[in-house]
C-alpha cells in the first residue's frame, strides 16, 4: 500500500478537501512490542478535520487513539495509507510541566523553543493568564497549582506554539469529576475565543459530544472507524439536553457493539 507523509511545515493545499487541517485515508499502523511480536494498532482509518473544527475521537482503551495523535503530529510514521496535516502541536495525557520553572515560564516554553527572547515570551504568555483563569499564579511552581490549573498552563503552552492544529490526548482524564466539568466548559470558551483545528482523543463519550463538532467512534484494536457522528447541537451545551443524551446513547451503543464483535459475540 502506498504511503505518503506530507511535510509538517506546510498546510494542506489542493485536493477534494483542501480546507482540511488534517486528512487520513486508509491509514494503518503496526509496531513491535517488547517481545518483538507485531501489534496492529490501527487498520484502515480514514478521517478528516477542517480548520476551526473540533473533531473528537472516542474508543475503548488500547484501540490506537494515542497512536493516531502521534501519527498526526509526525512522532510516528504510518505503515500504509496517506496522511497529511497542517503543523500540529500535541498536548499529552500528563501535563509534563517542568517542576523548576514557574507557571509563566512553563507556559512560555514553546515560545522560548521557537527562539523568542525570554522577556517577550513571558510577556506574551502573561497577557493570556487572566483570560485563562490563571491571573496571580504567574510565579507559582507546578506543585503549588491544582490539577485543573496545571492543565490550563499545559494547554496555554500548547496554544502558544502557534500551530494551527492542536492534538489533545485525554487532557482531563486525571481530574476529578467537578474539575473535569469546569475544564470542559473552560476549553469550549477558550476555543470560541481562540479558534483552532482540534483533534481531541477521549474515552469519555459525553465529553466528546459536549465539545465536538463531529465524533469519530473507533473499534477495539486494531482501531477502525465504526461511525462518524455529526453533533448538530447548538452551543452552549448541557449534559441534560435531550439531543445530547440521545447522541451519547447512540455512540455508546456503537462502542458496545464493536466490542462484542471484537470478542466474537453476537
Amino acid at each position: 500500500m502506498h504511503t505518503e507523509l506530507k511535510s509538517r511545515a506546510e498546510p494542506l493545499l489542493g485536493g477534494a478537501r483542501g480546507g482540511d487541517a488534517v486528512r487520513l485515508q486508509h491509514v494503518r499502523r503496526t509496531y513491535r512490542d517488547r517481545r518483538g511480536a507485531g501489534v496492529h494498532a490501527l487498520a484502515d482509518v480514514s478521517l478528516h478535520a477542517g480548520h476551526d473544527e473540533l473533531l473528537a475521537v472516542v474508543g475503548p482503551s488500547g484501540c490506537g487513539k494515542t497512536t493516531l495523535l502521534e501519527l498526526i503530529c509526525g512522532l510516528q510514521r504510518p505503515d500504509g495509507g496517506t496522511l497529511a496535516c497542517a503543523p500540529a502541536a500535541l498536548m499529552p495525557q500528563r501535563d509534563l510541566l517542568l517542576p523548576w520553572l514557574s507557571a509563566l515560564d512553563n507556559a512560555a516554553l514553546a515560545l522560548r523553543i521557537a527562539r523568542l527572547p525570554r522577556a517577550r515570551a513571558r510577556a506574551r504568555a502573561a497577557s493570556l493568564f487572566a483570560e485563562l483563569g490563571l491571573d496571580g499564579f504567574e510565579s507559582a511552581h507546578p506543585y503549588e497549582l491544582s490539577g485543573g490549573m496545571r492543565q490550563r498552563v499545559a494547554f496555554l503552552r500548547t496554544l502558544l506554539s502557534g500551530k494551527p492544529l492542536l492534538c489533545l490526548d485525554e487532557p482531563f482524564g486525571a481530574l476529578d469529576a467537578i474539575t473535569r466539568a469546569e475544564m470542559q466548559e473552560w476549553l469550549a470558551n477558550t476555543l470560541a475565543r481562540e479558534p483552532r483545528a482540534v483533534v481531541l482523543v477521549t474515552h469519555d463519550v459525553e465529553e466528546a459530544i459536549l465539545l465536538a463538532d463531529r465524533v469519530v467512534v473507533l473499534s477495539p484494536r486494531p482501531g477502525q472507524v465504526l461511525a462518524e457522528l455529526e453533533v448538530d447541537i447548538s452551543r452552549p451545551r448541557a449534559r441534560t439536553d435531550e439531543p445530547l443524551i440521545a447522541l451519547r446513547e447512540r455512540a455508546i451503543g456503537l462502542l458496545q457493539a464493536g466490542t462484542r464483535v471484537a470478542r466474537g459475540g453476537p
